[in-house]
């Protein structure tokens, strides 16, 4: 008793090991319980656990909350959860890169107006649809507040038209 045998590969798998797995599927589908309805519908998974999953969201007590996580890792257990974790990597990857190009275009914005003639030359030439006058225009507006001690409006319309030109090449 307590030992198990996995009959498939006739390998013998231990209560800890068992209690790991269950533990990593746990923590899986706290992933999955925090994802948006639009990342959830991109995942391919079966219709048990997508309501299990919107159910999740409703609870509010921890206990139960707790408990119902617990449920879903069950389900998990009859599937191929390797599927859902390389989806969940994928869309946790796509938001660290979002993330790295929000402080490389605020870089370039602070680079900018701190004169580096350089920088602009490199962006011009990687990105073709930025049009040289109008960042021109743009860097002076916002050095120009500034100086002045202004609102910092021109310094948020320069960072949105460097992101907006980094999104028009991908």
């Amino acid at each position: 008793m307590g030992r198990s045998i996995n009959v498939l590969n006739m390998e013998y798998i231990s209560k800890t090991q068992k209690k790991k797995d269950a533990t990593a599927l746990q923590k899986l589908g706290e992933k999955l319980v925090k994802l948006s309805a639009d990342q959830l519908a991109d995942i391919d998974i079966s219709e048990d656990l997508l309501d299990a999953v919107k159910e999740a969201r409703n609870i509010k007590s921890h206990g139960a909350l707790k408990r119902h996580i617990q449920f879903i890792g069950t389900l998990m257990r009859n599937i191929d959860s390797a599927s859902i974790q390389e989806a969940i990597d994928e869309i946790e990857s796509g938001s660290y890169k979002k993330a790295m190009d929000f402080k490389e275009t605020e870089r370039w914005r602070d680079e900018l107006i701190a004169g580096n003639k350089e920088l602009m030359e490199e962006i011009l030439e990687k990105y073709p649809s930025a049009g040289r006058q109008q960042l021109s225009q743009l860097v002076r507006n916002a050095l120009k507040e500034k100086k002045e001690n202004k609102p910092p409006k021109a310094f948020r319309i320069l960072f949105r038209y460097l992101r907006d030109v980094r999104k028009s090449v991908v």
